[in-house]
């Protein structure tokens, strides 16, 4: 299969949509690319995606699922507050309301708009 030359213009729209939490079906259709070859661009943006302050992330830490949003950025990683109502309950007593996380850790992004999905249906 033939590279893709990554855009900054492709860049910046996978980019986009991770951050909105797009699925990688939905922006290989946005891309109007084939899965397969859509998927090798995302997995390689997201390798190099810097987050953003104000990002809602979705992270794990100890095999728990954990949500967070990103109140400072530091040089590979960001410091994080934690969303109790969307994390695991019984990881309360071993992390703090903040906690620092890599971004090679960073699973993925949470929607900021939740409705912006819902109206494209």
């Amino acid at each position: 299969m033939a590279k893709v030359e990554i855009t900054a213009e492709v860049q910046e729209l996978v980019e986009t949509e991770l951050r909105k939490g797009a699925s990688n079906s939905r922006i290989a259709n946005l891309l109007d690319l084939p899965y397969k070859e859509a998927v090798e661009i995302i997995d390689t943006i997201k390798e190099n995606l810097r987050p953003d302050v104000g990002d809602e992330i979705i992270f794990t830490f100890r095999e728990e699922p954990m949500e967070g949003k990103i109140e400072k950025l530091l040089t590979n990683s960001a410091i994080v507050k934690i969303n109790w109502t969307h994390s695991a309950e019984r990881m309360h007593d071993l992390v703090e309301e903040k906690t620092v996380v890599n971004f090679k850790d960073i699973e993925g992004f949470k929607s900021q708009i939740n409705d912006d999905d819902e109206q494209e249906e």
